[in-house]
């Protein structure tokens, strides 16, 4: 799963720390402080309440915090839900959580995102993805799925990328390009230097990890969020229908990745050779219970409308039957990625607190939404995302962006507006807010963009001008295929 919150940078330098200490956190502080004491007609929105201008000031000191990192992204999530417990909640601070400053936001639904069933989804792809390492699943899956493309340069390339992107479709990016490096080491070692193979055998891994994880809604934390608003707005996509359009989506970047790759870098090795080790550990009735449920989980998640069984709910099967089976304890829980889920809680939060406000109704009545040009709000939004998502992580952008074009694409759908139809034929809202999650994931043109570039540079065997050129091109192409795929090729269907 792709999580750029991770950063996957080195550790700040001291000076860095410092700087933002120093400098950019009071400047935080005091636009956030600005935003709160301003009287509400600064804003220019008719009808806004306190308790709204105070969602707004959140809003933007999560996203200051989130775009600068002056803290954890994680921690920024944490400290912005405690902060709206206090201050716009119906069980907050008595002096400031007033009925007459605006309507309230029920204390429950901001502590929930932190069990939201989307964080829950999450939660059960994180368990299978530990106990596949844990069980060798990992190692057996990748000789299996590798010994196919034989010892050729160009198909060995072609596996890595087809290998990594799957396995990203179901686990952490971190992870898998961790991993997947730990098999391309010794081949890269025995490289001749001049050949331009071994830059793009490298490559490979983040540009895989970074499209694997489009293909399924657990692929990534944008997806989740995209799926988690959407169902929240009454645009619920099951499993099955995300994976049914982007799957293909990733097939097709991927194939492109292959050949942009052997023209950037062609290899002049004649032979690649990968010495993946064996899953060593005996097979046993342990063995077999985390594959059978590793396999149904899957097949339920994919056959969701079928049984019925909502994807969030099977998501939890793994946990159950790992803990009652007692091959999932308590040192495996350690393993799970709580910062990714509590990073992805406080966009839920947020998000809660602008419906729940009215802030989301306020915007939709002062921004006549209904005329603009769908494909300019699209556009917009989704360069915006591909911006930020480059320099910060790409779930803090999703939580930023998501909330508020959910807002955007009802106000869109409104009977009045002259694009209605056209809006609602292309699968509108589910069209939009899977492209900004799409978006999110194609941003990889710096070393600092994702844990797996980062990785991959780690090597030194990529410079930045090589992972620039190949990003961009990837960004560019993965950018303007996402539009017309979501909303032209392959459009979600209608309520």
């Amino acid at each position: 799963m792709a999580e750029k919150e991770l950063a996957g940078k080195n550790r700040p330098a001291k000076k860095d720390i410092n700087v933002k200490n120093v400098i950019l956190l009071p400047i935080v502080l005091l636009i956030t402080i600005f935003l709160w004491i301003v009287p509400t007609s600064f804003f220019g929105i008719d009808a806004l309440t306190v308790v709204q201008q105070r969602v707004i000031a959140l809003f933007v000191f999560a996203a200051l915090m989130w775009m600068f990192e002056i803290i954890p992204n994680w921690t920024t999530s944490v400290l912005l839900i405690v902060l709206s417990l206090l201050t716009v909640s119906d069980r907050g601070l008595d002096f400031l959580c007033n009925p007459e400053y605006g309507q309230l936001v029920n204390y429950k639904n901001i502590m929930s995102a932190f069990a939201d069933p989307v964080v829950m989804l999450f939660l059960g792809g994180f368990v299978l993805a530990i106990m596949a390492e844990k069980f060798g699943l990992d190692l057996t899956l990748a000789r299996f799925l590798l010994k196919p493309f034989g010892t050729n340069p160009k198909m060995v390339l072609l596996g890595f990328l087809t290998v990594i992107s799957i396995f990203s479709m179901f686990m952490s990016n971190t992870a898998t390009a961790a991993m997947m490096l730990a098999f391309l080491a010794p081949v890269l070692a025995v490289l001749p230097k001049d050949d331009k193979g071994r830059i793009g055998l490298t490559l490979a891994i983040p540009i895989a990890c970074n499209l694997g994880g489009i293909g399924t809604p657990i692929g990534t934390p944008p997806n989740a969020t995209a799926v988690r608003f959407l169902a929240e707005a009454g645009y619920e996509v099951t499993f099955a229908q995300w994976s049914l359009r982007m799957i293909p989506y990733v097939i097709i970047m991927i194939l492109f990745a292959w050949i942009l790759l052997r023209f950037f870098f062609p290899f002049k090795s004649k032979e690649v050779k990968l010495d993946i080790p064996e899953n060593k550990r005996k097979t046993d009735w342990k063995t077999y219970v985390v594959w059978i449920t590793f396999l149904t989980t899957i097949l339920l998640w994919a056959t969701e409308q079928i049984h019925g069984i909502n994807s969030n709910v099977v998501a939890l099967i793994p946990l159950g039957v790992f803990t009652c089976t007692r091959l999932f304890g308590k040192e495996d829980i350690k393993e799970i990625n709580w910062s990714v889920l509590w990073l992805v809680a406080g966009g839920f939060a947020l998000g809660t607190c602008l419906q729940e406000t009215g802030l989301a109704g306020v915007l939709i009545e002062a921004i006549p939404f209904g005329s603009m040009s769908v494909v300019l709000v699209i556009v917009v939004a989704g360069i915006v995302c591909y911006f930020l998502s480059n320099f910060i992580s790409n779930s803090a952008t999703a939580a930023l962006l998501i909330p508020i074009l959910i807002v955007v694409a009802k106000g869109m759908a409104d009977p009045a507006a002259a694009n209605n139809a056209t809006f609602l034929a292309n699968g509108g809202a589910r069209g939009m807010i899977s492209f900004i999650a799409v978006c999110a994931s194609v941003a990889m043109c710096l070393p600092i963009s994702t844990p797996p570039n980062a990785i991959a540079a780690s090597t030194g065997m990529v410079e930045t001008k090589d992972m620039a050129k190949v990003g961009i091109i990837i960004g560019v192409v993965g950018f303007v295929l996402g539009f017309f795929w979501l909303t032209r090729i392959f459009p979600f269907a209608t309520n």
